[in-house]
């Protein structure tokens, strides 16, 4: 049985019945669409539309429902097209004749965004709380790493030795932007859609301020053909994860690298590594692989989203199921995500030894002889040339860097100390720099960002708490 059964004389067709079939995976907006619906309740209540005593059956009806979906027990029925229609038909199973009028003054279509919005803002929040988890984990490898130090890259080539808790803490503040936009999203849609009924609004007297208040929302929707068929913060949502995907990926592409023979940087514990089926000497990095590999699954529900949207007229259109799989499969994969690389960070055990030799090459310390000479007044790209054609001298002669570096007169044994093991990671000294005074600072810095954004995740979370109570 159809939710619009009175317009149609023949039964839905089972292959249109088997397509557009959605309550596999909106299921997971149970709970929030029984949020909302005590909500609409108790406004049709305040507002006259139901009398006292069918609020209260409803409300009963539906803690029942919530109780039966928290432990598990709800039975799906053949006609259950959706979580929505499911709950309204067990309502009306335990309410009789009055959950008839629990649909009053509702659509799907204002119902579903409220959902949605609601799922949205709750579990967002999460992987918002998810990711300072990282961060914090970071931040103790960090301070735990102290003084020790490993080549910085760029193009994949040693660059400049770099302190260890700097690169960890280039994590972090890479983080740091995902937590931002995740709270912007959120922020931006906590504006309640409830009341815009299918497009147009009521002819009842509905007051969509108070289901907006009791549902935690900071206001109502402006316009009722915008409130239905927006799903910008999906869209939002899914670009806030795949750039935090992004960023997963390339810890996890490192950790892949270091973990290997030729870097020798970190082991990885065995519980958070694999082994080969074939090869008994194997240690796979298969956490950090998966990290790397969603991130175009992130990418790819994005993309398929923003397709999904683009073409679609005003207002709601059933184009707009699309949104939920994807939407929730980046939730609960980023989540997971977030929780592995977080026991793998907590856990692997980094080889200072091994970081601070591959730093030590001469070379790296390059441009801190350009710069001493620099000091001594000599334009930079002078200086740049004569420290590279040293460079280069010392890989055709097959001569030590420091031998020549220490036989140049305006050079000489002050610039040969500067080659010395641990000297070029200790000079870089201007702020948001890799040296041991600036990463001191930066350290103390990024952790008042966590607390301010602590802050922040606390009062979401406690916005998330709507006044529905029966």
């Amino acid at each position: 049985m159809t939710l619009w059964q009175g317009r149609f004389g023949d039964e839905m067709a089972d292959v249109v019945s088997e397509f557009t079939v959605s309550v596999g995976f909106d299921w997971a907006l149970a709970a929030d669409d029984l949020t909302g619906s005590r909500a609409h309740v108790q406004g049709l209540g305040r507002n006259g539309i139901l009398s006292q005593g069918e609020v209260e059956v409803l409300l009963a009806a539906l803690d029942r429902v919530g109780e039966e979906v928290e432990q598990g027990r709800f039975e799906l029925a053949p006609g259950d097209e959706d979580v929505h229609t499911a709950i309204e038909r067990r309502v009306t199973e335990l309410a009789g004749d009055v959950g008839a009028k629990l649909h009053t003054g509702r659509s799907r279509n204002d119902q579903v965004a409220t959902d949605l919005r609601l799922w949205c803002r709750r579990r967002l929040t999460g992987v918002a709380a998810e990711v300072m988890a990282l961060q914090q984990v970071l931040v103790g490898r960090a301070t735990e790493a102290g003084d020790a130090y490993l080549p910085g890259y760029t193009h994949l080539q040693r660059a400049q030795p770099v302190l260890l808790a700097h690169h960890l803490l280039a994590h972090g503040w890479a983080l740091a932007r995902d937590v931002d936009r995740l709270v912007a999203t959120v922020e931006r849609m906590d504006v309640s859609p409830l009341g815009a009924g299918a497009l147009a609004g009521s002819s009842l007297p509905l007051d969509p301020d108070f289901v907006a208040e009791a549902l935690g929302f900071h206001a109502r929707f402006e316009n009722s053909l915008d409130a239905v068929s927006d799903r910008d913060f999906v869209a939002e949502a899914l670009f806030d994860i795949a750039l935090l995907g992004v960023h997963l990926s390339r810890m996890g592409e490192e950790i892949v690298l270091w973990s290997t023979e030729e870097f020798s940087f970190c082991t990885l514990a065995d519980a958070y590594a694999t082994g080969s089926s074939m090869l008994p000497q194997k240690k796979n990095p298969d956490v950090a692989e998966l990290a790397r590999g969603k991130a175009g699954r992130f990418i790819g529900h994005l993309t398929g989203l923003l397709v999904t949207l683009k073409g679609l007229p005003l207002s709601y259109n059933r184009d707009l199921q699309e949104d939920k799989e994807p939407l929730i499969d980046s939730v609960n994969q980023i989540t997971l995500a977030l929780r592995a690389l977080s026991s793998l960070f907590g856990t692997v055990a980094f080889h200072h030894e091994h970081m601070q030799a591959a730093a030590d090459g001469s070379s790296a310390a390059a441009v801190d002889l350009a710069e001493f000479l620099v000091e001594k007044g000599v334009p930079f790209r002078q200086a740049h040339s004569l420290v590279g054609g040293l460079v280069r001298d010392s890989v055709e002669r097959h001569v030590p860097l420091s031998e020549l570096v220490q036989a140049h007169p305006d050079l000489g044994d002050a610039g040969a100390k500067l080659l010395e093991p641990g000297v070029a990671v200790s000079r870089r000294s201007t702020p948001g720099g890799a040296g041991s005074v600036a990463v001191a600072e930066q350290l103390e810095r990024f952790t008042r960002r966590l607390g301010v954004d602590r802050t922040r995740l606390g009062i979401l979370a406690g916005e998330d708490q709507p006044h529905t109570s029966s």
